[in-house]
């Protein structure tokens, strides 16, 4: 860079910490539109305990680091300061200049750790990337198996609102002959479907069971209005029969949910 050049002002700088130092990158738009990273390199010689003057004779000398070296207006505790930089793609063509064993035998690591990771680390934090990839811990099994029931518990309390509203348009609009009709019917339907007991129950038998939760929510509610039955219910149907929707419930299951939904409520009855 010629001595007449002015010194570039960058529109973002950030502070980046790197295993304990704090480097600046700041971020520059170029007459041509291009937006480039310059690094300050005199608080990098002070963290690596290089002499700043011997490095800037040897950055003079390099035939591409001189001529690509910057001088950039930087916020310092003592104010804007002009400061030697280089673009972040350059920056490890300076540090692999440096010879590491070479220096005090306690920075030999940091100089290594530098030229290993300093250009890796400043570039995804501009990128705004994770500087380090570290492994995700995978939940708890106990976790896992409420988020399980909690999951099955709002399926089926949608589906309980959803039956319970279809089954008072269906009082809205049959007379209660028909309602028993089609339940007889249905009752029929149920003993021929046995030949098929992994078949799942029709919509019908759904709203029955339904019906049933409803009525023991109810009457649980009535002795003890501290706490949601509905969700008590639910939680029991999950745990018994692992299904957490009505209509996951087996032809042959239909009977034995009915069953345990009637004998719990005649329990609490007693």
């Amino acid at each position: 860079m010629s001595e007449e050049t002015a010194a570039l002002i960058p529109v973002e700088e950030r502070q980046v910490d790197f295993y304990g130092d704090d480097i600046t990158a700041a971020l520059v738009e170029e007459t041509t539109g291009r937006e480039t990273i310059y690094v300050p390199l005199r608080p990098l010689c002070d963290y690596l305990e290089l002499n700043w003057s011997s490095q800037l004779q040897r950055i003079k000398r390099d035939p591409v680091l001189s001529e690509i070296q910057t001088v950039v207006i930087i916020n310092t505790v003592q104010g804007p300061r002009e400061t030697i930089c280089l673009p972040l793609e350059y920056l490890n063509g300076w540090l692999f200049g440096v010879n590491a064993t070479r220096v005090k035998p306690e920075l030999k690591d940091k100089v290594i750790r530098y030229q290993r990771d300093c250009y890796k680390v400043l570039s995804n934090y501009f990128q705004n990337e994770a500087t380090v990839e570290e492994p995700v811990p995978a939940p708890s099994a106990a976790l896992v198996q409420i988020r399980e029931m909690g999951l099955a518990i709002a399926q089926m309390a949608e589906q309980q609102m959803e039956l319970e509203r279809s089954v008072n348009r269906a009082h809205s609009r049959l007379d209660q002959a028909a309602v028993l009709v089609k339940v007889l019917d249905q009752r029929l339907t149920n003993v021929e479907k046995k030949i098929t007991p992994s078949a799942r129950i029709t919509d019908d038998q759904a709203s029955e069971i339904s019906q049933a939760v409803k009525a023991l929510a109810e009457y649980l509610t009535t002795q003890d209005k501290s706490k949601n039955h509905y969700q008590s219910v639910f939680q029991e149907i999950y745990r018994r029969f692992g299904v957490s929707s009505y209509k996951n419930i087996r032809v042959d299951q239909f009977s034995t949910v009915l069953k345990f939904l009637e004998d719990w409520r005649q329990k609490e009855l007693k």
